[in-house]
């Protein structure tokens, strides 16, 4: 960490019932830092019981919390919404040293993470029930439930921010908690008790338990008092999870795996579709579920186009996480690195490499790349269909809107897509062709918080954002009440 930044803890806890706790066993896990791939720290590693644990407080805090009512559960959710911004710079200090973020990036999914709170806090305070009147005889209302103990499992990119992303909606619906962070990058989580406590919120409603998918993840997936499951992650873990799921009959929001296409047309803006492109796909390292990593450009603007892209990639600044003008920064894990580097070998097989692709020369050691560019890449290429999930994007021309929906729409993948054009009716036309869950149109993954978030085909299962999350997080429930005398249908009572 930069010498100003406050020094990690040494050990990570769990956070149960409103008090630390090592794990039950005692195991724990190394922590490393991605900018030298040394460990720094040590972090519980949770076991069944750690999570039968967590789970049997969640249950005693449940009946209290959800009991309490909208506008008072919002007031707590401002209150993490404080906590988490007068702890700022720490949190930004922390994301970044854990996963390798630049620290000018962190600084960014910090202040998102205040700001999850405070959406859902109004969410939850504007939140309307339904009634329906038949005729003079019955009026029917709906009211929501809080379903219980919420299964949170969360990703190592952005952690802090995802995590919050998540605990915002199922705290205001009025369930407790579960949360599982990624084991690579645990250093933000281990900041939430003290968040917690600031703003008083009750022990027990929220609990943290550290460790492996395999071992605490699954645990808490297979825990019959935990109704329902939150997860983002690789699609390959998600169709695991939804099998369990299955078994215990448990509801399941899953924001699972991403390879999106921008569809970059020949009469685009071309500067404003080319910083698009450069930032959707190398900004947060390349560690982006809705990254734009498969280009498709008209073929009148192609050559241009990628030599533009090509250009840009190389000067992308690559440094430690910490340095102001850092752009990217190592990859979150050596195991990771490994990974993206095998795409990387295997696109050279496939495609043209144009830009980037090895390790900078002043970055001797941690697990560093220079975005990588690859021209000419046919639709059955690896590095075209999988998600590498790095600072790596995939170039390919096209001719007409049928060609250009047809390779968007050519991966097992539906989470994002981007369109650049000024011709609105063609935008709309390719918007509503391609199969995912979320397009922008001539812009660059601005998000509103209301709208729904979630995929199509292999990049998941439901929908996530605004009332939607509520709808989640809450059980509906129908009660119907007549309004005048019942005369039902008298059976057995002769004539």
């Amino acid at each position: 960490m930069s010498p100003a930044a406050p020094l990690p803890p040494s050990v990570i806890r769990h956070w149960i019932g409103g008090e630390t706790a090592d794990a039950a066993d005692g195991r724990t896990l190394d922590v490393t830092d991605p900018a030298s791939n040394r460990p720094y720290a040590k972090v519980a590693r949770g076991g069944p019981a750690d999570v039968a644990r967590a789970v049997d407080a969640a249950r005693a805090a449940f009946p209290a919390w959800a009991a309490t009512a909208h506008h008072e559960r919002a007031r707590v959710l401002h209150r993490i919404a404080d906590a988490v911004e007068d702890r700022h710079n720490r949190l930004a200090a922390h994301e970044s040293y854990d996963s390798g973020l630049p620290i000018s990036q962190a600084r960014g999914q910090a202040r998102r993470a205040a700001e999850n709170f405070r959406h859902f806090a109004g969410v939850i305070t504007a939140l309307g029930e339904e009634a329906f009147r038949q005729g003079e005889e019955q009026l029917s209302y709906v009211v929501r439930n809080p379903a219980g103990v919420a299964g949170l499992i969360t990703p190592w990119n952005t952690p802090f921010m995802l995590q919050g992303w998540k605990l915002a909606p199922a705290l205001a619906a009025g369930c407790t908690v579960v949360l599982k962070p990624a084991e690579w990058t645990p250093l933000s989580a281990s900041l939430w008790p003290e968040v917690l406590t600031a703003a008083g919120v009750p022990a027990g409603v929220v609990n943290i338990v550290h460790g492996t998918g395999t071992e605490t993840g699954q645990a808490l997936v297979d825990h019959p008092g935990v109704p329902l499951l939150s997860f983002t992650g690789s699609t390959a873990t998600g169709r695991r999870i939804l099998r369990s799921c299955a078994g215990h009959l448990k509801s399941a929001s899953m924001e699972l795996g991403g390879k999106s296409p921008v569809v970059v047309f020949a009469d685009a803006d071309r500067e404003a579709a080319l910083d698009a492109v450069v930032f959707g796909a190398f900004s947060l390292n390349g560690e982006r579920c809705t990254a734009g990593s498969r280009v498709l450009v008209q073929r009148p603007l192609y050559e241009e186009f990628t030599r533009r892209l090509a250009g840009r990639a190389a000067r992308v600044r690559v440094g430690p996480p910490s340095d102001p003008a850092t752009e990217v920064g190592p990859l979150v894990h050596a195991e990771h690195h490994r990974r993206v580097l095998e795409y990387v070998r295997t696109g050279r097989e496939e495609a043209r490499l144009v830009a980037g692709g090895g390790r900078p020369a002043h970055l001797p050691e941690g697990n560093y790349l220079q975005p990588a560019v690859f021209a000419d890449v046919p639709r059955d290429a690896r590095v075209f269909q999988e998600e590498i999930f790095g600072p790596v994007v995939a170039v390919t021309p096209f001719d007409d809107e049928d060609e250009a929906v047809d390779l968007a729409n050519a991966t097992p993948y539906g989470l994002a897509a981007y369109v650049w054009t000024p011709d609105l009716r063609r935008g709309h036309r390719i918007a509503h062709a391609v199969d995912s869950g979320m397009v922008w149109i001539n812009s660059h993954n601005v998000r509103d918080l209301r709208t729904p978030f979630g995929g199509a085909k292999a990049s998941g299962v439901g929908r996530e954002g605004g009332a939607r999350s509520i709808d989640f997080y809450t059980e509906s429930k129908a009660v119907h009440v007549a309004l005048g005398a019942a005369r039902p249908p008298r059976l057995g009572g002769g004539t």
